[in-house]
Formats: C-alpha cells, structure tokens, sequence
C-alpha cells in the first residue's frame, strides 16, 4: 500500500518532505497560517498517516529547533489515535541534534498523530449547542473573526441585583486545545442541575464563557495566531476590527457587563505542570487585590491535586507587553481577580500518567473543579 500523509483537515498542520519508505519519513513543522501568509510562530502538528501497519515508523521533524518554544521538546512524548477519540503517547519520542524523532510501529493503515490531542470545531459546535439547549444557559454570537466564523459567549445565568460577573475565556493561542476540554469540563459541570456548587454559583453569578476565542487559528492548525497573524493574547491594550476584532468583540461586551472575576485558559509548550500566571506585577494591584487572589490560589490548591504553586513563570518575564496579555489588562482595568491557568503540553510530573500524559479528560476534570474556587471567591 502506498505511504501517505495528509493534513487537509481541521486543525491539520505539517511539511511533508520525504515519505519514500516509513523508517524515513522526512518531515517540516509548519507555520502558522494567515490570510496574508504566514506567521511567525510553529509548533503544531496535526496529521494522517496511511499504509504503514505494522511497520517500523520513523518521523523526523527536520526543524524541530527552529519551533517557537524549542525547550518544550525535551521531555515531550507525540499523541496519537486511530479513532480521533482515544490518544495514547508514544514513548519513543526524542529530541536530539535539533531534529524531533518519533517511532512507533502503527497497528492499522490509518493513523493520526498530533502535537496535543485536538478539540475539533465539531466538538466545539456540539458543546455551544448542549449549553444552549440547557435551562440555565444561553448562547449568543459576539461577532465575526477574520474569516467570518462565529465567536461564541455561552451566557449562564441571569443578570439581576447583587449578581456578579465572572469571565471565563480560552484558547486564545489555538494549538492549546486542552483549554477547550477544560472548558467543555466546566460547563459540563456547571449545567448540572443536581450539583450543588454549580447551582450556588448560578444563584449568585452570571458566567461569560468564551469557550474559544481564535476559531480560525484553531481550524487552519495554528500554534498561537488568528488568521491576521496576531498572537490575541498581546492585543488587549490596543485590538482592532481587522487585526484583532476577537479581541475588541470581548472586551466590549466585559466592559458593559464588568468583571469581578476573570480566568483566561492556556497550555505551556515546557513547564510539566499546572500552575496560574498572576497579576501582582500588574500596576495598580491592591492589597485587596492580593488577598482575594491569594484565597483563589488556596481554593484550587484543594480543590484539585493536579495544580500546584512551586513551579510557574517567573515574575518579570512579561515586562514592556504587560498590560497587552489578558488577565494582566484585566486586572488593571477592572481591580478584580484575573489569572491566567497554563496546563502541560507534556505531563504534569506531580501526577504523571505514563499512558495518556496529560491529556483532554484531564483537562476537563481541572475544569470540572475550578468551579469550587470559583464558589469560594463569591462567598468572600
């Protein structure tokens, strides 16, 4: 059977530069995509491989040193399926010489492999449509992205006195699609109708989620940028309607709803772990600020054993472009608790899971428990 690889799919990604026999398969990370041409960002990879079953499979990615985050290769183990829903890791998995090398050994002739385990548009139409159907939640259409899709805010709960807002937002950087399955963990759990902490939190706040904020990277299989080519999450000081209308769409309707909480979902390429980017570098940041979020970090600390606070960015590493990420932005404008949750790429080495690492389920069971810290920041 003829060797082929294909990735004209949603969120398909990579360079195909040799496939004359599966031990050599000579293969590019691809930049991401924009109607104007390329960004400059790669990292992701998306991609089918037919007819090699049962043979020794070797990919190399030639310009794996050349990715926008080359130390999130050591450590790193490639997912792959047959089904499009159960994802394994293949332990085989190594950087060296700056080429990234995977091998395995394919059961069936039609394989999929992926930087991380994707959230299809599919997926992501299937979840707006049961939150929408949903008693406690409506779902409403922002805008339009650069390529015209919808941008999607699943509303829950009714404003009304003494009812406070909380927003939730992810996927700003596309390739980081278990923001999504954290997200579609939270809902889930938040339209529960016999969960008692999802039922108090409705009582006492209206939830804005944007389950995902750049459709059109996600779907063209970009690591980080919209289909302008802009990184969302350094355009919230300035965004635009052409370069970033995702961007300006949510902040205008945060701006006439407010903010008493804020969370923004991410995926880091290096750190093995699960940790916040808080806001205390933030100018402005008050000491009420500081407590309220100090308490926020300690619920999640208990409510989930995946998070942890010993590991995480360090501070200063934002400097000048600050206040163009959105919790810092957020923080300042509004004075409330506004965090940013990374989730590994790799495995989270506190608990790691030597089949799956980290993974879709795991990510939608941290979304499931961030409600508990959500409850505890509106009872203070």
């Amino acid at each position: 059977m003829t060797l082929r690889i294909s990735s004209n799919f949603d969120s398909g990604a990579i360079e195909v530069l040799s496939i004359d026999t599966p031990d050599n398969i000579r293969l590019r990370l691809r930049p991401d995509q924009g109607v104007d041409g390329a960004a400059p960002f790669c990292q992701w990879f998306h991609f089918r491989l037919h007819g090699a079953a049962g043979q020794g499979v070797r990919m190399v990615f030639e310009n794996a040193a050349e990715a926008s985050y080359p130390d999130g290769w050591p450590g790193y183990r490639c997912v792959a399926s047959y089904d499009r829903r159960n994802w394994f890791r293949i332990d085989s998995t190594r950087f060296e010489n700056g080429q990234l090398i995977v091998e395995h050994q394919p059961e069936r002739d039609s394989i999929y492999y992926a930087y991380f385990e994707p959230y299809s548009l599919e997926r992501h139409l299937d979840l707006v449509g049961r939150a929408d159907a949903s008693p406690f939640a409506s779902v409403s259409n922002l805008g339009a992205t650069v390529d015209g899709r919808d941008l999607d805010l699943v509303t829950v709960g009714s404003a009304g006195p003494g009812k406070r807002p909380v927003w939730i937002i992810a996927r700003q950087h596309p390739g980081e699609s278990m923001a999504e399955w954290f997200v579609e963990g939270l809902l889930e759990r938040l339209l529960d109708g016999a969960d008692p902490v999802a039922r108090r939190i409705r009582e006492t706040a209206v939830l804005y989620v944007v389950p995902n904020m750049n459709p059109d990277g996600a779907s063209r299989g970009n690591l980080r940028s919209n289909a302008a080519g802009a990184n969302l999450n350094r355009e919230w000081r300035e965004p635009t309607l052409a370069r970033s209308p995702e961007v300006l769409l949510v902040r205008n309707a945060m701006e006439a709803s407010g903010a008493d909480l804020f969370l923004d979902i991410h995926g880091d390429e290096a750190l093995p772990y699960v940790f916040f980017s808080t806001a205390e570098e933030v100018p402005g940041f008050s000491d009420e600020q500081r407590v309220r979020q100090a308490r926020f970090v300690e619920a999640f600390q208990a409510a989930s054993p995946d998070f942890q606070t010993e590991h995480g960015y360090l501070s200063g590493r934002f400097k000048d472009e600050l206040l163009t990420l959105a919790s810092k932005w957020v923080a300042h404008r509004f004075g409330c608790v506004s965090i940013t949750l990374e989730m590994p790429f790799k495995d989270n080495a506190n608990l790691p899971d030597s089949l799956t690492g980290w993974n879709g389920e795991r990510s939608k069971r941290l979304g499931a428990a961030m409600l508990n810290p959500i409850l505890a920041h509106l009872a203070n």
